[in-house]
């Protein structure tokens, strides 16, 4: 494990990207964006959730699951070769087939020359309007997760699970200095006058609240674009907007709502520490006095 302090440094690259209804086309646009990260020097790149395909949760349809492929398998390859080739770590985010019937959304992770290294599945899985994803996927099993890469120590979790404290705190407990949250999160365009600003600004506000409650830098790495309801007149227009925040919550860069783009920021891991000598959370956790939030809930 890399030890947080010192002038320890990392490139990150997050991928903004809006998807088409053909994989084939998503995939080579994913490759060549992550290609245009490492070419701005970017040592580790972050893809949006499921971005083979568009969201196709947004409905219940068993023709779906022929997007769903093995873990490690054709587009984890695809990945840890370009990684192998530039010596960067890659967060590819997809529709993980496990067992017929048995389905996940995960991300792998793959390492410079050490290749494809492990993979997360989504602890937290919605169940809502056009977020129909219980449908489709099994809650994660693997519990959450670190991995130790040769720059950095990544912590992985996706979209849904980035509502959840618990969840950046048992990643971040295990030494993560960046957590990344491949997302795919946007409006119901009939809803965006009404409640648009207060829904993006809060998505924004947990993100960086998992920053500072966890003294560590968080990417969220969303897709672009208007997505039609295959099942019906609706559909889901995603906000875009990336953006990383440092351990004192500060934004450090930012994606526009309606452009695919590429951003590359050099993160500073010293500020790691730094920031949890001022502000020791760690330190002063009570951890005596926790043990209720294993219960659902504590009034019957």
């Amino acid at each position: 494990m890399n030890s947080p302090g010192g002038d320890r440094k990392v490139k990150v690259g997050i991928v903004q990207m809006a998807c088409s209804e053909h994989p084939v086309e998503n995939m080579a646009k994913a490759l060549d964006m992550t290609r245009q990260a490492i070419a701005q020097g970017a040592q580790t790149i972050c893809l949006p959730e499921l971005f083979r395909s568009r969201y196709f949760c947004q409905s219940e349809d068993d023709a779906h699951y022929a997007l769903a492929e093995a873990i490690p398998g054709a587009s984890t390859d695809a990945f840890a070769a370009l990684a192998h080739e530039h010596n960067v770590a890659i967060l590819v985010s997809l529709f993980e087939r496990r067992a017929p019937g048995l389905y996940h959304n995960t991300t792998a992770v793959v390492d410079g020359t050490r290749g494809y290294i492990g993979k997360y599945r989504k602890m937290h899985i919605p169940d809502d309007p056009r977020y129909y994803e219980k449908y489709y996927f099994a809650p994660g099993d693997l519990g959450f997760k670190n991995f130790p890469t040769e720059r950095a120590e990544l912590g992985v979790l996706i979209c849904w699970d980035q509502w959840y404290p618990e969840a950046a705190r048992l990643t971040a407990l295990q030494g993560s200095e960046i957590l990344f949250y491949p997302t795919a999160i946007g409006w119901h365009p009939e809803e965006k006058t009404l409640v648009g600003a207060a829904q993006h600004q809060a998505w924004q506000t947990m993100q960086r609240s998992h920053a500072i409650a966890n003294g560590c830098y968080v990417a969220a790495v969303n897709r672009i674009g208007f997505e039609p309801d295959p099942a019906g007149s609706g559909g889901i227009e995603f906000w875009g907007q990336s953006f990383i925040a440092a351990p004192d919550g500060s934004i450090v860069c930012e994606a526009p709502a309606d452009k695919e783009c590429v951003l590359v920021e050099t993160l500073d891991l010293g500020a790691l520490a730094r920031q949890r000598h001022g502000w020791p959370f760690f330190r002063d956790r009570r951890i005596d006095a926790y043990g209720d939030l294993t219960e659902r809930f504590l009034v019957n």
